[in-house]
Protein backbone atom coordinates (compact mmCIF):
# COMPACT_ATOMS: atom_id res chain seq x y z
CA UNK A 1 0.00 0.00 0.00
CA UNK A 2 2.96 2.10 0.08
CA UNK A 3 2.72 3.61 -3.20
CA UNK A 4 -1.61 4.09 -2.95
CA UNK A 5 -1.22 7.06 -1.10
CA UNK A 6 -0.53 9.69 -3.04
CA UNK A 7 -3.04 8.59 -5.66
CA UNK A 8 -6.43 8.56 -3.28
CA UNK A 9 -7.00 12.37 -4.80
CA UNK A 10 -8.19 10.36 -8.27
CA UNK A 11 -11.13 8.45 -6.22
CA UNK A 12 -13.20 11.48 -6.66
CA UNK A 13 -12.60 12.32 -10.17
CA UNK A 14 -13.64 8.13 -10.96
CA UNK A 15 -16.71 8.53 -8.46
CA UNK A 16 -18.51 10.48 -11.12
CA UNK A 17 -17.99 8.15 -13.96
CA UNK A 18 -21.08 5.89 -15.39
CA UNK A 19 -20.04 2.52 -16.92
CA UNK A 20 -22.55 -0.03 -17.34
CA UNK A 21 -23.00 -2.45 -14.87
CA UNK A 22 -22.91 -6.22 -15.99
CA UNK A 23 -23.05 -5.07 -19.70
CA UNK A 24 -21.91 -8.21 -21.93
CA UNK A 25 -18.35 -7.91 -23.44
CA UNK A 26 -17.47 -7.62 -26.90
CA UNK A 27 -14.34 -9.34 -26.16
CA UNK A 28 -13.80 -12.47 -25.34
CA UNK A 29 -12.47 -14.05 -22.08
CA UNK A 30 -9.58 -15.32 -20.92
CA UNK A 31 -10.49 -18.62 -19.94
CA UNK A 32 -8.53 -17.93 -16.45
CA UNK A 33 -10.92 -18.76 -13.42
CA UNK A 34 -8.50 -19.59 -10.81
CA UNK A 35 -7.60 -17.46 -7.89
CA UNK A 36 -4.33 -16.76 -7.28
CA UNK A 37 -4.34 -14.46 -4.47
CA UNK A 38 -6.60 -13.66 -1.73
CA UNK A 39 -6.02 -9.82 -3.28
CA UNK A 40 -9.94 -9.30 -4.61
CA UNK A 41 -10.11 -7.75 -8.17
CA UNK A 42 -7.85 -10.26 -10.15
CA UNK A 43 -9.54 -11.61 -13.52
CA UNK A 44 -10.45 -14.71 -11.44
CA UNK A 45 -12.89 -12.83 -9.81
CA UNK A 46 -14.49 -11.67 -12.81
CA UNK A 47 -16.76 -13.41 -15.34
CA UNK A 48 -16.88 -12.03 -18.61
CA UNK A 49 -17.98 -13.44 -22.05
CA UNK A 50 -17.18 -17.15 -22.15
CA UNK A 51 -14.99 -18.17 -25.37
CA UNK A 52 -17.67 -19.94 -27.69
CA UNK A 53 -16.69 -22.16 -30.70
CA UNK A 54 -19.29 -24.08 -33.01
CA UNK A 55 -17.18 -26.50 -35.46
CA UNK A 56 -19.33 -26.72 -38.45
CA UNK A 57 -17.87 -29.74 -40.00
CA UNK A 58 -16.61 -28.46 -42.89
CA UNK A 59 -13.03 -27.45 -41.99
CA UNK A 60 -14.37 -24.40 -40.03
CA UNK A 61 -15.31 -22.71 -36.77
CA UNK A 62 -17.58 -20.36 -36.01
CA UNK A 63 -16.72 -17.72 -33.15
CA UNK A 64 -19.94 -17.58 -31.51
CA UNK A 65 -19.29 -14.45 -29.67
CA UNK A 66 -17.89 -12.42 -33.16
CA UNK A 67 -19.74 -14.07 -35.56
CA UNK A 68 -16.29 -14.72 -37.53
CA UNK A 69 -15.44 -17.89 -39.17
CA UNK A 70 -11.67 -19.63 -38.99
CA UNK A 71 -10.20 -22.43 -40.23
CA UNK A 72 -10.50 -25.37 -38.53
CA UNK A 73 -6.81 -26.36 -39.02
CA UNK A 74 -4.17 -23.84 -39.50
CA UNK A 75 -2.63 -23.59 -43.49
CA UNK A 76 1.17 -24.51 -42.55
CA UNK A 77 4.56 -22.60 -42.17
CA UNK A 78 5.03 -20.56 -44.77
CA UNK A 79 6.34 -17.04 -45.67
CA UNK A 80 4.12 -13.79 -44.79
CA UNK A 81 3.91 -12.63 -48.61
CA UNK A 82 2.80 -16.59 -49.27
CA UNK A 83 0.52 -16.58 -45.89
CA UNK A 84 -0.74 -13.39 -48.09
CA UNK A 85 -1.64 -15.29 -51.79
CA UNK A 86 -2.78 -18.45 -49.36
CA UNK A 87 -5.60 -15.95 -48.23
CA UNK A 88 -6.63 -14.77 -51.25
CA UNK A 89 -7.08 -18.27 -52.81
CA UNK A 90 -8.45 -20.15 -50.31
CA UNK A 91 -11.52 -21.80 -51.11
CA UNK A 92 -13.22 -23.24 -47.61
CA UNK A 93 -16.69 -24.13 -47.14
CA UNK A 94 -18.32 -22.28 -50.01
CA UNK A 95 -16.79 -19.15 -49.40
CA UNK A 96 -13.64 -16.61 -51.42
CA UNK A 97 -13.39 -14.36 -48.95
CA UNK A 98 -10.72 -15.37 -46.96
CA UNK A 99 -8.13 -12.96 -45.72
CA UNK A 100 -5.16 -12.67 -42.98
CA UNK A 101 -6.79 -11.73 -39.46
CA UNK A 102 -5.71 -8.68 -37.76
CA UNK A 103 -4.07 -8.62 -34.63
CA UNK A 104 -7.02 -8.05 -32.32
CA UNK A 105 -8.61 -10.95 -34.14
CA UNK A 106 -6.13 -13.32 -33.83
CA UNK A 107 -5.25 -12.39 -30.56
CA UNK A 108 -9.27 -13.11 -29.21
CA UNK A 109 -8.56 -16.58 -30.27
CA UNK A 110 -5.96 -17.35 -27.58
CA UNK A 111 -7.41 -19.02 -23.98
CA UNK A 112 -4.79 -17.67 -21.35
CA UNK A 113 -6.40 -20.48 -19.22
CA UNK A 114 -4.44 -23.26 -21.13
CA UNK A 115 -0.98 -23.88 -21.87
CA UNK A 116 0.94 -25.21 -24.75
CA UNK A 117 -1.14 -24.12 -26.72
CA UNK A 118 -3.22 -21.38 -25.33
CA UNK A 119 -5.67 -21.80 -27.39
CA UNK A 120 -8.28 -24.80 -27.46
CA UNK A 121 -7.68 -27.62 -29.49
CA UNK A 122 -11.08 -29.32 -29.17
CA UNK A 123 -12.22 -27.27 -31.85
CA UNK A 124 -8.95 -25.90 -33.14
CA UNK A 125 -6.85 -29.05 -35.08
CA UNK A 126 -3.21 -28.91 -32.96
CA UNK A 127 -0.16 -28.45 -35.36
CA UNK A 128 3.25 -27.97 -35.00
CA UNK A 129 3.04 -24.02 -35.35
CA UNK A 130 4.31 -21.79 -32.43
CA UNK A 131 3.45 -18.84 -34.08
CA UNK A 132 0.44 -17.47 -36.41
CA UNK A 133 0.97 -14.44 -38.71
CA UNK A 134 -1.42 -11.59 -39.05
CA UNK A 135 -2.08 -9.16 -41.52
CA UNK A 136 -0.89 -5.97 -39.18
CA UNK A 137 3.05 -4.62 -39.31
CA UNK A 138 4.42 -2.83 -37.15
CA UNK A 139 3.42 1.06 -37.33
CA UNK A 140 7.47 2.02 -37.53
CA UNK A 141 8.69 -0.84 -39.03
CA UNK A 142 6.48 -2.37 -41.94
CA UNK A 143 9.87 -5.68 -42.14
CA UNK A 144 8.25 -6.57 -38.47
CA UNK A 145 4.50 -8.15 -38.41
CA UNK A 146 2.30 -9.33 -35.58
CA UNK A 147 2.58 -12.33 -34.63
CA UNK A 148 0.41 -14.68 -31.46
CA UNK A 149 2.01 -17.39 -29.96
CA UNK A 150 0.75 -20.57 -28.67
CA UNK A 151 2.12 -19.31 -25.10
CA UNK A 152 -0.62 -16.36 -25.10
CA UNK A 153 1.17 -13.71 -25.93
CA UNK A 154 1.67 -11.19 -29.07
CA UNK A 155 4.55 -9.32 -30.75
CA UNK A 156 6.10 -8.03 -33.72
CA UNK A 157 8.49 -10.02 -35.70
CA UNK A 158 10.77 -9.85 -38.25
CA UNK A 159 9.11 -11.81 -41.44
CA UNK A 160 12.71 -13.34 -42.30
CA UNK A 161 12.12 -14.89 -38.71
CA UNK A 162 9.91 -17.85 -39.88
CA UNK A 163 11.58 -20.93 -41.14
CA UNK A 164 10.74 -21.07 -44.89
CA UNK A 165 12.69 -17.53 -44.92
CA UNK A 166 15.90 -19.05 -43.73
CA UNK A 167 14.49 -18.71 -39.73
CA UNK A 168 14.19 -20.44 -36.29
CA UNK A 169 10.70 -19.89 -36.04
CA UNK A 170 7.73 -22.18 -36.92
CA UNK A 171 5.23 -19.29 -38.37
CA UNK A 172 1.56 -20.96 -39.32
CA UNK A 173 -1.31 -19.12 -41.03
CA UNK A 174 -4.86 -19.58 -40.12
CA UNK A 175 -6.65 -17.57 -41.87
CA UNK A 176 -10.53 -15.81 -41.20
CA UNK A 177 -13.58 -14.80 -43.10
CA UNK A 178 -16.34 -12.06 -41.92
CA UNK A 179 -16.78 -8.67 -40.44
CA UNK A 180 -14.13 -7.52 -37.79
CA UNK A 181 -15.76 -6.51 -34.58
CA UNK A 182 -12.51 -5.15 -33.19
CA UNK A 183 -10.92 -3.52 -36.21
CA UNK A 184 -7.18 -2.14 -35.71
CA UNK A 185 -7.54 -0.41 -32.84
CA UNK A 186 -9.82 1.33 -30.39
CA UNK A 187 -12.72 3.83 -31.62
CA UNK A 188 -12.90 5.95 -28.63
CA UNK A 189 -15.00 8.65 -27.27
CA UNK A 190 -13.64 11.37 -24.35
CA UNK A 191 -16.48 11.66 -21.67
CA UNK A 192 -17.27 14.72 -19.65
CA UNK A 193 -16.10 12.72 -16.05
CA UNK A 194 -12.57 12.41 -17.10
CA UNK A 195 -13.48 8.58 -18.46
CA UNK A 196 -13.00 7.07 -22.01
CA UNK A 197 -15.29 4.91 -23.54
CA UNK A 198 -14.07 2.80 -26.33
CA UNK A 199 -17.28 2.04 -29.09
CA UNK A 200 -16.51 -1.03 -30.18
CA UNK A 201 -15.62 -3.02 -26.87
CA UNK A 202 -17.99 -0.99 -25.12
CA UNK A 203 -15.11 -0.83 -22.20
CA UNK A 204 -14.60 2.78 -20.10
CA UNK A 205 -11.33 3.93 -19.35
CA UNK A 206 -9.95 5.42 -16.78
CA UNK A 207 -8.21 8.76 -18.55
CA UNK A 208 -5.84 9.20 -15.52
CA UNK A 209 -4.12 6.64 -14.07
CA UNK A 210 -1.78 7.05 -11.04
CA UNK A 211 1.69 8.59 -11.64
CA UNK A 212 3.92 5.91 -10.16
CA UNK A 213 4.40 2.03 -10.67
CA UNK A 214 2.81 -0.15 -8.63
CA UNK A 215 3.29 -4.02 -7.81
CA UNK A 216 0.62 -6.64 -9.19
CA UNK A 217 -0.83 -6.51 -5.81
CA UNK A 218 -1.22 -2.75 -5.07
CA UNK A 219 -2.23 -2.43 -8.70
CA UNK A 220 -5.52 -4.67 -7.80
CA UNK A 221 -6.49 -2.83 -4.82
CA UNK A 222 -5.61 0.21 -6.63
CA UNK A 223 -8.49 -0.25 -9.24
CA UNK A 224 -10.59 -2.00 -6.78
CA UNK A 225 -10.47 1.09 -4.27
CA UNK A 226 -12.29 3.23 -7.42
CA UNK A 227 -15.55 3.71 -6.68
CA UNK A 228 -18.41 4.99 -9.28
CA UNK A 229 -21.79 6.05 -7.61
CA UNK A 230 -24.12 3.28 -8.62
CA UNK A 231 -22.59 1.50 -11.28
CA UNK A 232 -19.28 -0.44 -11.70
CA UNK A 233 -16.72 -1.87 -10.33
CA UNK A 234 -13.87 -0.18 -11.75
CA UNK A 235 -11.41 -3.24 -11.69
CA UNK A 236 -7.66 -3.96 -12.96
CA UNK A 237 -7.97 -5.07 -17.12
CA UNK A 238 -8.06 -8.57 -18.13
CA UNK A 239 -5.13 -9.00 -20.68
CA UNK A 240 -7.54 -9.21 -23.74
CA UNK A 241 -8.95 -6.10 -22.49
CA UNK A 242 -5.79 -4.07 -21.97
CA UNK A 243 -4.53 -5.16 -25.42
CA UNK A 244 -7.57 -3.74 -27.01
CA UNK A 245 -6.52 -0.25 -26.00
CA UNK A 246 -3.38 -0.61 -28.06
CA UNK A 247 -3.51 0.68 -31.72
CA UNK A 248 -1.13 -0.96 -34.16
CA UNK A 249 -1.07 2.49 -36.32
CA UNK A 250 0.11 3.89 -33.28
CA UNK A 251 3.64 3.95 -31.60
CA UNK A 252 5.93 5.04 -28.34
CA UNK A 253 2.58 4.46 -26.90
CA UNK A 254 0.70 2.58 -28.93
CA UNK A 255 -2.09 4.27 -26.81
CA UNK A 256 -3.43 7.24 -28.31
CA UNK A 257 -2.20 10.30 -26.37
CA UNK A 258 -5.07 12.54 -27.55
CA UNK A 259 -7.19 10.62 -25.37
CA UNK A 260 -4.89 9.36 -22.48
CA UNK A 261 -2.48 12.55 -22.71
CA UNK A 262 -0.52 10.96 -19.63
CA UNK A 263 0.34 7.75 -21.26
CA UNK A 264 3.31 6.05 -20.77
CA UNK A 265 5.65 4.56 -23.42
CA UNK A 266 5.98 1.79 -20.54
CA UNK A 267 4.26 -1.48 -19.10
CA UNK A 268 0.97 -1.32 -17.86
CA UNK A 269 -0.34 -4.66 -15.65
CA UNK A 270 -3.49 -6.96 -16.54
CA UNK A 271 -5.40 -9.13 -13.92
CA UNK A 272 -4.54 -11.77 -15.87
CA UNK A 273 -2.24 -14.70 -13.88
CA UNK A 274 -0.01 -16.62 -16.18
CA UNK A 275 -1.39 -19.75 -15.61
CA UNK A 276 0.94 -21.97 -15.88
CA UNK A 277 3.71 -19.91 -13.85
CA UNK A 278 1.76 -18.32 -11.09
CA UNK A 279 3.88 -16.30 -9.82
CA UNK A 280 3.73 -13.84 -13.06
CA UNK A 281 0.81 -12.42 -14.66
CA UNK A 282 0.67 -10.96 -17.98
CA UNK A 283 1.03 -6.71 -19.09
CA UNK A 284 0.92 -4.86 -22.30
CA UNK A 285 4.14 -2.79 -22.98
CA UNK A 286 2.45 0.71 -25.04
CA UNK A 287 5.68 1.42 -26.91
CA UNK A 288 3.92 -0.90 -29.57
CA UNK A 289 1.78 -3.38 -28.31
CA UNK A 290 3.30 -6.30 -27.04
CA UNK A 291 1.95 -8.47 -24.60
CA UNK A 292 4.36 -10.34 -22.45
CA UNK A 293 4.89 -10.81 -18.83
CA UNK A 294 7.01 -10.21 -15.46
CA UNK A 295 6.61 -11.55 -11.58
CA UNK A 296 4.14 -9.92 -9.86
CA UNK A 297 6.42 -8.24 -7.52
CA UNK A 298 7.91 -6.03 -10.10
CA UNK A 299 6.52 -2.19 -10.33
CA UNK A 300 4.30 -1.75 -13.36
CA UNK A 301 1.94 1.06 -14.46
CA UNK A 302 -1.80 1.15 -14.23
CA UNK A 303 -4.60 1.89 -15.91
CA UNK A 304 -8.62 0.93 -14.45
CA UNK A 305 -11.30 -0.48 -16.72
CA UNK A 306 -14.86 -0.90 -15.95
CA UNK A 307 -18.21 -2.36 -17.59
CA UNK A 308 -18.26 -5.93 -19.34
CA UNK A 309 -18.26 -8.51 -16.64
CA UNK A 310 -19.82 -9.75 -13.90
CA UNK A 311 -18.40 -11.04 -10.27
CA UNK A 312 -17.42 -14.58 -10.71
CA UNK A 313 -18.59 -15.92 -7.36
CA UNK A 314 -17.95 -16.04 -3.53
CA UNK A 315 -15.25 -15.32 -2.54
CA UNK A 316 -14.57 -17.97 -0.14
CA UNK A 317 -13.91 -20.35 -3.10
CA UNK A 318 -11.20 -18.30 -4.31
CA UNK A 319 -8.00 -20.53 -3.37
CA UNK A 320 -6.35 -21.93 -6.05
CA UNK A 321 -6.47 -25.40 -7.37
CA UNK A 322 -3.87 -26.68 -5.46
CA UNK A 323 -2.89 -29.54 -8.05
CA UNK A 324 -2.25 -26.24 -10.35
CA UNK A 325 0.35 -25.21 -8.15
CA UNK A 326 1.64 -28.17 -7.55
CA UNK A 327 2.19 -28.71 -11.30
CA UNK A 328 4.11 -25.00 -11.89
CA UNK A 329 5.46 -23.95 -8.52
CA UNK A 330 4.56 -21.40 -6.44
CA UNK A 331 3.98 -18.14 -7.16
CA UNK A 332 7.06 -15.75 -6.98
CA UNK A 333 9.50 -18.56 -6.65
CA UNK A 334 9.74 -19.19 -10.27
CA UNK A 335 13.47 -17.95 -11.58
CA UNK A 336 13.30 -18.88 -15.54
CA UNK A 337 13.83 -16.65 -17.84
CA UNK A 338 11.41 -15.25 -19.96
CA UNK A 339 11.12 -16.91 -23.67
CA UNK A 340 11.85 -14.83 -26.55
CA UNK A 341 8.70 -13.17 -27.90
Amino acid sequence: MRHLAPFLGLLALASSSTCAQNTPSRLADTGITLRYTKTFGEDGDYAGSAPSFKDNGDGTVTDVLTGLLWQKADGGEMTWEKAQNYAKSLRLAGRQDWRLPTSMELFALTNQGMHGPAMDTSVFTRSEARYWWTNSTRADDAAKVWLVNSGGGIGAHAKTETVSAGGERPVHVRCVAGTSVTGTGPSLVDNPDGTVTDRRTGLTWQKLGPAKALTWEEALKYCDALKPSGHGPWRLPNIKELRSLSDDAKIRPSLDRKFFPEAKVANYWSSTTQSNRPGRAWLVEFETGLVTYADKTEAQFVIAVCGGVATAGPREKSEPDPKVLADTGKPGKDKSKKPKK
